[in-house]
This record gives C-alpha cells, sequence and structure tokens, in this order.
C-alpha cells in the first residue's frame, strides 16, 4: 500500500509557486497578445477584400485544425532551424521554451479569439455600420469606434471562458521542460518519490481556480442579458 506524505506539499510550496507564477505570466501573455492578433484576424475575416479575408480564414482553418501540443513542438524544435537558414547561421538560433511557449499559445489562441469577435462582431444590427458609413467613417473608425465597444459586451463571457481554456492549457509547457505549476509539481514528486500526493494537489488547485473562474463568468452573463 502506497503511504500518502501530504506533507511534502507544504515543505515544497515555496517552489510550486513559483511554477505557478510561471503559469500565470504565460497565460496572461497568451491572453492580451492572442486576443489583439485575433482581433486583428477577426477585422481581416471580415473585409469584404477577398485578397485580405482569404489568408486569415486559411490561417483560422489551419490552427483550429491541430492540436496545440503539435504547434508547441513544431515551434521550439523546428524553427530554430528555419531561423538560423534564413538568416544564413550555420548554428539554429536560440529560440528558449518560454518565447516558444509563448509564440505558440499566442499564434494558437489568436484563432479561436478571431472567431469569438467575429461572432461579437456579427451580434450587432447591421444597422450601426451603416449609420456609422453614413457619418462619413472610415472602416477602421467604424470598427475601432463603433462596433468593438458595442460587441466587447457580447464577447465577454466567451472571451473569459476562453481564458480559462488557456489557463488550463498551460501545464502543455511542461512537454518542453518549462517549470510551470505542474512542471514544478512533476520536478517535486520525481525527487521525492511523491508523485501521486503532487499530482493529487495539482488537480485540486486547478479544479477550485477554475470551477471559481467558471462561476464568475456564468454570474457575469446573467448580469449582462438582465442589464
Amino acid at each position: 500500500m502506497h503511504q500518502f506524505d501530504f506533507g511534502v506539499i507544504f515543505t515544497s510550496f515555496p517552489y510550486l509557486m513559483q511554477g505557478m507564477w510561471l503559469t500565470v505570466q504565460l497565460s496572461a501573455l497568451a491572453i492580451v497578445l492572442g486576443l489583439a492578433l485575433g482581433v486583428l484576424l477577426a477585422l481581416m475575416r471580415m473585409s469584404p477584400y477577398r485578397v485580405i479575408s482569404a489568408p486569415a480564414a486559411a490561417y483560422v482553418n489551419l490552427m483550429r485544425s491541430i492540436p496545440l501540443l503539435l504547434v508547441i513542438f513544431w515551434f521550439y524544435f523546428l524553427v530554430p532551424y528555419i531561423g538560423a537558414w534564413i538568416i544564413g547561421s550555420p548554428q539554429p538560433i536560440q529560440v528558449g521554451a518560454f518565447r516558444s511557449a509563448l509564440v505558440s499559445f499566442t499564434l494558437f489562441e489568436a484563432a479561436y479569439f478571431c472567431e469569438i469577435v467575429r461572432a461579437g462582431i456579427r451580434s450587432l444590427p447591421r444597422g450601426q455600420i451603416f449609420a456609422a458609413k453614413a457619418l462619413g467613417l472610415s472602416y477602421r473608425q467604424t470598427m475601432f469606434n463603433v462596433v468593438l465597444p458595442q460587441a466587447l459586451r457580447n464577447m465577454t463571457p466567451s472571451l473569459l471562458t476562453r481564458a480559462i481554456v488557456i489557463f488550463q492549457d498551460t501545464s502543455l509547457v511542461y512537454v518542453v521542460a518549462l517549470t510551470d505549476f505542474l512542471g514544478a509539481a512533476s520536478k517535486v514528486g520525481q525527487r521525492d518519490g511523491r508523485l501521486i500526493e503532487l499530482y493529487t494537489f495539482v488537480a485540486i488547485v486547478y479544479l477550485v481556480l477554475c470551477f471559481l473562474a467558471s462561476w464568475s463568468v456564468k454570474r457575469l452573463e446573467r448580469r449582462l442579458k438582465s442589464a
């Protein structure tokens, strides 16, 4: 019988919190950068010019058709060699695990944020856009000054839900040796032979944080519908 000893969690708590801090940093940066790129992609997809909308649509469909883990692996292992080939260097360029993970998450999540933003924009009455054009506003002014501020209200629950998914998915960076929350717990568990205890603790933490976040999003969604 396995003798459980959860005391290892308390003794290694500072190290585990360092891993959690990396998880939070990566999640926050991926959300901000992914959303920024997602808005750009959404505007491109809604462009009346096919030369602009077609590449954006192809990119979104591609990213939504492959696993995130594959994107992380591809960027971490292959991009250094592609970069070296582009600049003519005999050695692979140094990208680093954190930057590889951040770029992978940004590129991947932008495709999902794009669809959320596009759906939010399409949820507005078309009259809003026609009225802005009648006032002489350009396409950019219409989107950024009229459409997006109103669409943000409709997008907020979906954006926050996607942010929760990103927080969960950051555990995948463990495969490229980044010491995130899961990675820190795994290292401590392997060192002390307490993998069951550490993985149980990680599961409980993710469960509590994500449950509270999901509950908050549902409350916000109900408030927005009743307002």
